[in-house]
């Protein structure tokens, strides 16, 4: 029966093809079928050296693997798998007889992702191959985020030249602040993101207010205050914008209350945007502006703990005039840019 033309059709999400590479038949056609009634699409490859071709041509979503094969074996098809940019992402789940742990290690020091005995129970595999696929998505989500916060970073520095490299410094600076408080790893990386973002709302701002070399009138200020607002709603698309969009909103909230563009105080601004306020006031006085040189750092740290508990956390200002005193954080801006890739590294893996 034809399709109506006013009724939408609901395009159903493809099955995960699943490459099941074992020689043995009657092991196939049983992998086969178990993967099939379970709502994947399953191909198949009788030999090492076809299986690797074919997870090459056909970019399977996972790969279910004997260890021993004809023509090259199982562990052998992982590591070059995981020595290709095309693969080296690819889940791979090893099936084998072999169960001592010499037989694991080696399985996963092949770049396996999981390792399942034979003979197995269908519940076991099923469960292994869901867990390695939400991994696989998670990875590539986090990779995405990642590529486009880069990009609107860029975009940032792009915008606004006279602040080159400050989106990542303050991504390294935040970092280290970061990591001395309880924070969990998911939430040190929204801060990451926020600090390298926190100005991406000046995309919205005209050029000849961002690059005045004097004061701002009040018609200026009116308009470079939205720039948080403005940068909210460009992240807000993001799948993971609501770990760093907070940072983005209030990163020029003040612990008194007398900040934008939401006058919130205290704890009601989020941690994340504590930290990359008081780091991106650090860093602003440490180098030199159109309108006035670098500050020495002495009188940097002097002014941070005199705004203690007035624009800033005190307890974050506590703890950042300690680390700069133990660790020198401006010796070089080089170091924080690195700190920064370091960060981003580690946060895709969190």
């Amino acid at each position: 029966m034809a399709t109506s033309p006013n009724v939408p059709t609901r395009l159903e999400p493809a099955a995960p093809t699943v490459l099941v590479v074992e020689d043995d038949a009657a092991n196939r056609v049983l992998l086969t079928r178990l993967l099939d009634r379970a709502g994947y699409r399953p191909v198949t490859a009788n030999d090492g050296p076809s299986g690797l071709a074919a997870a090459f041509e056909l970019a399977p979503d996972l790969v279910l693997l004997d260890i021993g094969l004809p023509g090259m074996d199982g562990l052998e098809i992982c590591r070059r798998l995981r020595a290709d940019p095309r693969t080296v992402a690819l889940p791979v789940v090893l099936l084998t007889g072999r169960t001592t742990v010499d037989d694991v290690v080696a399985g996963l020091d092949a770049g396996a992702d999981d390792f399942l005995a034979k003979p197995f129970h269908e519940a076991e595999l099923l469960a292994r191959l869901r867990s390695a696929r939400r991994l696989a998505l998670v990875m590539a989500e986090m990779e995405g985020a990642q590529g486009v916060v880069a990009a609107l970073a860029n975009a940032v520095e792009a915008k606004d030249s006279l602040t080159e490299h400050h989106c990542q410094r303050l991504a390294g600076l935040a970092h280290v602040l970061a990591t001395t408080t309880a924070l969990d790893p998911a939430n040190i990386k929204g801060i990451v993101f926020g600090a390298l973002l926190h100005d991406i709302g000046k995309i919205g701002v005209s050029d000849i207010i961002l690059k005045k070399p004097g004061l701002l009138t009040a018609e200026e200020w009116t308009e470079m205050r939205q720039h948080p607002i403005i940068g909210e709603q460009i992240c807000r698309p993001l799948q993971s914008s609501r770990e760093f969009a907070p940072i983005v909103r209030h990163h020029h909230e003040r612990w008194d209350g007398a900040g934008y563009p939401d006058r919130l105080k205290g704890e009601e601004i989020p941690i994340g945007a504590r930290i990359v306020a008081l780091v991106d006031s650090f860093d602003a006085m440490i180098h030199d502006r159109p309108y006035r040189l670098a500050r020495p750092l002495d009188s940097v740290v002097a002014a941070l703990e005199a705004e203690a508990g007035h624009q800033f956390d005190p307890e974050l200002v506590e703890r950042f005039a300690g680390i700069i005193e133990r660790e020198g954080l401006i010796e070089t801006d080089e170091r924080l840019r690195i700190e920064s890739l370091a960060a981003l590294r580690a946060s895709s893996r969190s």
